[in-house]
């Protein structure tokens, strides 16, 4: 496995700048952390928000019609 020094960094950080350009290089970083720290939640299992387990008809309240008996 080749080994990467301060010096090939230097230039593929260089051949980005270029490519990308100076103002879309902070958009750039930001969505990439962005990006691997919802990877690494999602492979650790740690969630922003809690799971909520889908309603059933049996967790619905049941509603009855009152009942008219002077219609009989």
């Amino acid at each position: 496995m080749p080994n990467i020094g301060p010096l090939e960094i230097i230039v593929v950080l260089i051949i980005v700048l270029v490519i990308f350009g100076p103002k879309r290089l902070p958009d750039l970083g930001r969505s990439l952390g962005k990006g691997m720290r919802e990877f690494k939640d999602s492979v650790t299992g740690k969630d922003d928000e809690p799971h909520e387990l889908p309603r059933t008809t049996e967790d619905e309240p049941v509603t009855t019609r009152p009942r008219d008996d002077s219609v009989l």
